[in-house]
């Protein structure tokens, strides 16, 4: 689940931005490369939910976030501990290529060091470690050294044992990744797609720390706020999903909208054997993919939604057809 990062999405300076003209959401490859492509279609996004997941490693060790209570099982139990754990942690099955193949475009990464690791390494986390930073961070680059007109939202939201050092390291590493593909982050209302291919940008980076202030190409992480509605109950969480939305309207940045339910320790016990998928996501999918049909685009709607396991049922394609309904929309009003 997405929690409260370490700049808080509900302080900081607000400045009187509109993202109306951000392209980077919400569109299949096949999409971007239309030649009549519309050089602003709005701020929209599918995104996945603890995108680097999928590479959860059973042999590693339990992440220094998780509760001494966690820590014991595992110390315990060993190995079937973990496998039962990454039955609840992986909540994609797709690795970073096929998931921008897929058309994902949004991706949620939380960065952590590993206890006593001599080569001070990080790795993305997710209760136990996931893989090598570095190596993920180069598996998006090359698609989108094939993909010149594709872009991508990397959104750097947790981090876990990481001092200063860890910091200049990764912002080193994207700067040796990316290069000038990243976009310097300027009123967003200044951003649009042909502004995005005339200076040949493709990334931005958000990054919840106040690093982000001292580095002309990270974007603050309370410009992309990511509530957070903590229940096991569908019904529950597309009150909450309307309701941010609502509340959007009163602010001026990047918004997601999680269609994510996270289980209780009860549901786990319950269904420790079968996971994730099969417990919860599989069987929520038909009534959350409902409020997803249902919604706008738009300053007013929604901006980035992210899920887990998109390859389920017509997630993606079902974002991808909200970019067409808001051209369509504003072709009647022109």
């Amino acid at each position: 689940m997405r929690q409260h990062s370490t700049v808080s999405p509900g302080t900081g300076p607000r400045s009187k931005l509109w993202l109306r003209a951000v392209p980077v959401a919400g569109t299949g490859l096949a999409w971007w490369q239309r030649k009549d492509a519309p050089s602003s279609p709005g701020v929209r996004n599918e995104g996945s939910h603890d995108s680097f997941s999928f590479y959860i490693d059973e042999a590693s060790p339990v992440g220094p976030e998780q509760p001494e209570t966690v820590q014991n099982f595992v110390s315990v139990f060993g190995t079937v501990a973990k496998k039962l754990m990454r039955k609840w942690l992986a909540t994609q099955t797709m690795n970073f290529t096929s998931q921008l193949g897929a058309g994902i475009r949004y991706f949620d990464l939380r960065i952590s060091t590993k206890p006593r690791d001599p080569d001070n390494e990080l790795y993305f986390a997710h209760g136990l470690f996931s893989a090598k930073v570095k190596e993920g961070l180069e598996e998006i680059n090359a698609f989108l050294a094939d993909h010149p007109k594709e872009v991508v939202f990397l959104d750097f939201n947790h981090f876990y044992g990481m001092q200063k050092y860890h910091h200049e390291k990764l912002v080193q590493m994207l700067k040796d990744t990316y290069g000038n593909k990243m976009c310097p982050a300027i009123f967003a209302h200044e951003v649009s797609l042909q502004y995005l291919w005339e200076k040949e940008h493709q990334v931005l980076v958000f990054y919840h720390s106040p690093v982000a202030l001292e580095v002309p190409f990270l974007w603050p992480g309370q410009m992309m706020p990511a509530p957070w509605a903590n229940t096991t109950d569908p019904e529950k969480l597309i009150q909450f999903l309307q309701a941010s939305i609502t509340e959007r309207r009163k602010k001026g940045s990047f918004f997601i909208s999680q269609v994510v339910l996270t289980p209780k320790a009860s549901t786990v016990v319950k269904g420790v054997a079968s996971g994730l998928r099969e417990t919860i996501t599989e069987r929520a999918l038909p009534a959350m993919m409902q409020w997803v049909r249902t919604q706008k685009p738009g300053e007013s709607g929604v901006n980035i939604i992210t899920a887990d396991f998109v390859e389920l049922g017509d997630f993606i394609s079902t974002v991808i057809k909200l970019n067409y309904d808001l051209d369509e929309g504003e072709d009647d009003t022109t």
